[in-house]
């Protein structure tokens, strides 16, 4: 009886013992070196340079990007945004939270409308601007212009930038992007439009941004 007594306290000292250990490793921390960019992408590591720091990609000497001239354009209403803006039919629609992206091809429209403070040009140039530097790859900033659209003012930033790697051959283009950003009724609307260097899509791109209508 006396022996048995004993080995049922070693067993229940050995079994504590043994549970302090799991819990300790439990509480073990992530992972090192991984992090999460603005952009929702993985950085892999602290120390990995930006993407706005790769080099630019040479423009292509017939860019694949024209938007043909009898393509039919069709009006597109977000409720959750209170915004319509007319799109060339057929193109792929996402959406992401407050974002509705529009892609076919290399060609890209965007829109996002959120709760935000008024644009100006100062504000573009001290917040939006670098915030894109930072974000976007092999950003290169060509003007900050004040223009007017039916849907109000706005505050145009344009600029120059890689295109994400083509999934399965690598590839990247130089793109062309018009940022619209306006303000109404406590609400920022951003317009983006994207093509490839040197296509031709001035009077496409004028019937979207003609459109846009905002809440």
């Amino acid at each position: 009886m006396r022996r048995f007594t004993t080995l049922a306290a070693v067993a229940l000292i050995g079994g504590a013992l043994l549970a302090a250990c799991s819990s300790g490793s439990a509480t073990g921390t992530s992972a090192p070196g991984t992090t999460t960019s603005s952009t929702g992408r993985g950085s892999g590591s602290p120390t990995e340079a930006p993407v706005s720091s790769e080099p630019a990609v040479p423009a292509e000497s017939n860019p694949p990007g024209d938007i043909p001239d009898n393509t039919v354009f069709v009006p597109y209403h977000s409720a959750k945004g209170g915004w319509t803006v007319t799109v060339p039919e057929g193109w792929s629609r996402t959406t992401t939270g407050t974002t509705v992206t529009f892609t076919d091809k290399l060609n890209t429209v965007q829109i996002d409308a959120r709760p935000g403070t008024p644009v100006t040009l100062a504000s573009a140039r001290k917040t939006d601007v670098p915030a894109l530097a930072k974000t976007t790859r092999a950003f290169k900033l060509t003007s900050v212009t004040e223009v007017t659209l039916p849907a109000g003012s706005a505050v145009l930033i344009s600029y120059q930038a890689n295109s994400d790697p083509n999934a399965v051959t690598g590839k990247q283009y130089r793109l062309d992007v018009l940022r619209y950003e306006l303000f109404h009724a406590g609400t920022r609307t951003t317009l983006t439009l994207l093509s490839p260097v040197g296509a031709d899509n001035v009077d496409p791109w004028r019937i979207v941004t003609q459109s846009l209508k905002t809440a």
